[in-house]
């Protein structure tokens, strides 16, 4: 009996001394090398790729957001049509899947996992393409894929060079600037693949509008 009570209790010690240094290995100090390595080698990622203008933080080059002047009578957002709008966000929480910009909500994001033959996605797809073909005056041939259906995160922060060129004439007319001007900044703010090959072609509209507001002083 006194071996068993002396074996259980050697084996409590090592469980209680594994459990304290692993607590303090993987618990304090890893994470805090790790930490510390991610402020010195990736301090603006590892912030949250915060984006700030004139001193102020303005957003995260990660994550996409609204551009609205208010809401109609029914409480829907009203997209303000001086700023490049970016792809719609479906999120979580909603029940129209790809109404005008409803979302990017960080609370609700994610994909509606709505296939392709869906009718509820169908009908928000064929809506939405009426929105934009009717707002910047193009056929709804024209309208880019990214215009009308939502990322798989709901916080796509980019939309295609295409999607962005589309808006530049109501860009240019709503700010009184010369559509010239607002072509060259879409054109300047459009990122390349990544590495060259992976990935396609983006333009961050965060960053786009930034810009935009720059031209407006």
């Amino acid at each position: 009996m006194n071996n068993a009570v002396r074996n259980s209790a050697r084996l409590f010690g090592a469980g209680l001394r594994a459990l304290l240094v692993l607590t303090v290995v993987c618990g304090v100090i890893y994470p805090l090398v790790v930490t510390g390595i991610a402020q010195a080698a990736f301090n603006g990622k590892a912030n949250g790729s915060e984006v700030t203008q004139n001193g102020k933080a303005v957003g995260s080059e990660l994550l996409g957001q609204r551009y609205d002047k208010g809401k109609d009578s029914k409480g829907n957002p009203i997209p303000d049509l001086r700023y490049f709008q970016p792809r719609p966000s479906a999120g979580l929480g909603s029940n129209k899947t790809n109404d005008v910009n409803t979302q990017y909500d960080l609370q609700v994001s994610g994909a509606t996992n709505q296939g392709a033959t869906n009718t509820d996605l169908i009908a928000a797809v064929k809506e939405r393409k009426q929105w934009v073909a009717d707002t910047y005056g193009v056929p709804q041939s024209q309208v880019p894929a990214d215009a009308v259906t939502s990322s798989g995160s709901g916080l796509d922060p980019d939309i295609s060079p295409a999607y962005a060129k589309l808006q530049v004439n109501r860009v240019a007319k709503e700010n009184h600037l010369d559509r010239a001007k607002v072509e060259r900044l879409v054109e300047d703010t459009t990122e390349g693949r990544v590495l060259g090959f992976m990935g396609e072609p983006r333009v961050n509209v965060l960053k786009l509008n930034m810009g935009l507001r720059e031209l407006t002083k």
